[in-house]
């Protein structure tokens, strides 16, 4: 049984309207102890007009929008009220509801109880936090796809296809005596692993690149001091942000800035100028540089006229990284292989061409992904397992060595849409051979 829980669910700020959502077993019971009228007899969805009251105080003339099971977001008895857009009104709303058995609902309860009840998956689930942070049209697209159950709609052939062959084995092993059992080899297993294995690889590296768009690219500018790297950030996100002067160490700390790139959100720091300093705020500023350097998507090692650093380079060169010849305007010979740009002039074009290239940056056809760190993450857990029981197999292991390999596989596809892991394939099995005859 599910307790009834309340929240707000419109943005706390004054506004026209607000939003209380109310879901649970004894939902209509609770609401009906404060609304004007009692919410009996109801049918799937319905509108109801009144008051909110209080004993014989009228609190708040309402909208109730009211949801019988499972015709609900939740897959519960709902209520959502509309009352007028005052923080002072929603609170009193809010807390007479709590004191007629409503309690608080806690972060994300309403997904939570709607992924318990069958009503979304996990992936659906994540969707609708994405939908909500998303800053850019790319990414509320992708997200809408999830949410529509898109994503998971293409996934479920694959998962299938993993259980079909998983249950194959496991008949062949616990059911040798039926001779009319299709026998499963070990040349088979590979075939049907290698075809999945290059399908999820696939979605890996759809995934990878849509997660862009999602979660944005993280940027580093670094190199030697007075090389032009706060007026590079300034270029970028098109704003004097950072200080720029012709003193050496400026910039002490780490700036931050954000630009959009064809759909993409860029997350740019202007890091202090690395060089050996006595100063103990220059040795501050310099160690969040190094700090932002590990954590960044893409660095930009930025030089001028004076010269490329190889110490400094040594720093960056494992990074994924773009060598960013600033100043372009003083220099006379250039080469066509490098990126030359003039920060203080507003020149950054074949900057920003270069960051495209660099991190697969195109035109984004919007199609169903898995584009967050934990779905790509048990997707390649899915590919390496499949890929050790390819090995496995090609070296002639035990079928049963083989399969265990093939079910972490499955259990990590189950673990993606968040349905119930059990190791019992008994329901897989009899629902695809007749062996209990």
């Amino acid at each position: 049984m599910f307790e009834t829980i309340v929240a707000l669910a419109s943005a706390p700020l004054k506004s026209a309207l607000g939003i209380i959502r109310l879901s649970g077993n004894d939902c209509f019971d609770v609401v009906s102890k404060v609304f004007s009228k009692p919410l009996t007899n109801l049918k799937n969805k319905e509108v109801h007009f009144g008051y909110i009251i209080d004993g014989e105080k009228q609190i708040d003339q309402v909208v109730l929008l009211s949801y019988v099971h499972p015709h609900s977001f939740t897959g519960e008895d709902s209520v959502e009220i509309i009352c007028h857009g005052s923080v002072l009104i929603a609170n009193q709303i809010i807390e007479l509801l709590l004191k007629n058995g409503a309690r608080m609902a806690t972060n994300g309860e309403f997904s939570s109880r709607a992924y318990l009840n069958g009503k979304i998956d996990l992936v659906q689930a994540e969707a609708i936090n994405d939908m909500i942070n998303a800053t850019t049209s790319e990414a509320k697209d992708l997200s809408m796809l999830s949410l529509k159950g898109e994503t998971s709609k293409m996934f479920k052939p694959i998962k299938e296809k993993i259980g079909e062959l998983l249950s194959q084995i496991e008949v062949n092993i616990d059911y040798p005596e039926y001779e009319d059992i299709e026998q499963i080899t070990k040349e088979k297993i590979i075939e049907v692993c290698e075809e999945i294995v290059a399908n999820i690889d696939v979605l890996i590296k759809e995934g990878e690149r849509n997660r862009l768009y999602k979660d944005g690219l993280k940027i580093a500018i670094v190199g030697k001091p007075n090389v032009g790297k706060s007026s590079l950030l300034n270029a970028l996100i098109k704003d004097d942000k950072a200080i720029v002067t012709n003193i050496a160490g400026t910039t002490r700390d780490v700036v931050e800035g954000d630009f959009i790139l064809s759909g993409v959100p860029c997350h740019l720091f202007d890091t202090a100028g690395l060089h050996e300093s006595d100063d103990e705020i220059e040795k501050i500023g310099i160690s969040k540089s190094l700090g932002a350097i590990k954590n960044a998507d893409l660095v930009l090692f930025v030089v001028d006229e004076t010269g490329f650093d190889q110490d400094l380079y040594k720093l960056v060169k494992d990074k994924k990284h773009i060598v960013v010849t600033n100043k372009a305007d003083l220099l006379k010979n250039k080469s066509k292989d490098e990126v030359y740009v003039s920060a203080k002039n507003g020149e950054i074009e074949p900057l920003l061409k270069k960051i495209k290239e660099v991190m697969d940056i195109g035109e984004l056809k919007v199609k169903p992904s898995f584009n967050n760190l934990r779905q790509i993450g048990l997707l390649k857990n899915i590919s390496n397992s499949l890929n050790i029981a390819i090995k496995d197999a090609k070296e002639d292991q035990p079928i049963d060595l083989v399969s265990t390999s093939i079910m972490i596989a499955y259990n990590s596809a189950l673990d993606l849409t968040g349905e119930n892991n059990k190791n019992d394939l008994t329901d897989e099995i009899f629902s695809r051979f007749c062996v209990g005859k």
